[in-house]
This record gives C-alpha cells, structure tokens and sequence, in this order.
C-alpha cells in the first residue's frame, strides 16, 4: 500500500488517539507497532490502527492531517465510529490477510459531524519560502525511521 494516508491509531476503545501521515501506510503502521517510532505513540503504547483515508497527493494528506489534529476529540471519535463501530485493528485489513465489506479502502471524508474547513486556516497571500516537510519529500529513510 504505497501511497499516501492519514491514520488514526489508538490505544484502546475510547482511549489515547493518535493522527498520523505517511506515504506507505504498511511500513509506518508496522513502525508503530513495533516500538521502532519514538515519541508519542511509543510511550503511550498507541499501536492500533482503527481508521486511514488514502489520498491521491501527498499535499492533500498533510492538509487532512494537519486540519485533524485541530479537530475536537468528539468529531475525531465519531469519524473512527462511522467506518469502525467496533474499532476493530484494521491491520490485517491494510496486509491484505483479511477482507472487510464494511470498511471501504478509501474513506469519504466526513459530510455533517465535522465542519469541512475545521482546523483549515487559509492566506491566500502567504509565501512559503521553508524547505518541504520530510513526509512530503518521502525522506523517511533518511531521518532514520526505516
């Protein structure tokens, strides 16, 4: 599964949350589960995957995950709820070794919990002039993360 993907991984149901991007969702996923990605998820032993949405750019996943994060933990939890009543590890799902019917491989962003522009900050006279984020120049080979 070589493209790119928001995720969410938690902890337990209704436990601690975590929203994440990556250009290969099966690598970063195994990461996590692995202990092999320090910070957050390693200390708070989130390693379930309960929800992804595969998107067609780079650009357009860093923006859905970044506008997430802003997100209250309600909109977060019911858009896990919407596709994963159960919050089921959707692992097997993404290594192909299970098939589900209920959870599409593309999820459709979510239409009336959550405002479409939350989190999303716009200036359309800004100027980016910093390098590209090591997520968008796929350099997680580089940073160690491998």
């Amino acid at each position: 599964m070589k493209s790119p993907a928001v995720y969410m991984l938690a902890s337990q149901r209704n436990g601690t949350l975590y929203i994440g991007v990556t250009s290969n969702l099966i690598q970063r996923v195994w990461q996590h589960r692995e202990g092999l990605a320090e910070g957050f998820t390693k200390q708070y032993d989130v390693k379930t995957l309960v929800w992804y949405e595969q998107h067609e750019t780079m650009e357009s996943a860093i923006g859905r995950e970044k506008a997430m994060k802003k997100w209250l933990r309600k909109w977060k939890l019911a858009t896990i709820e919407k596709t994963n009543p159960d919050w089921r590890d959707l692992w097997p799902e993404i290594l192909g070794t299970e098939t589900s019917t209920n959870i599409p491989a593309i999820i459709p962003a979510p239409q009336t919990v959550i405002p479409t522009q939350a989190g999303i900050q716009k200036n359309e006279n800004a100027v980016v002039s910093k390098p590209l984020d090591s997520r968008l120049r796929g350099n997680d080979e580089e940073e160690g993360l491998l």
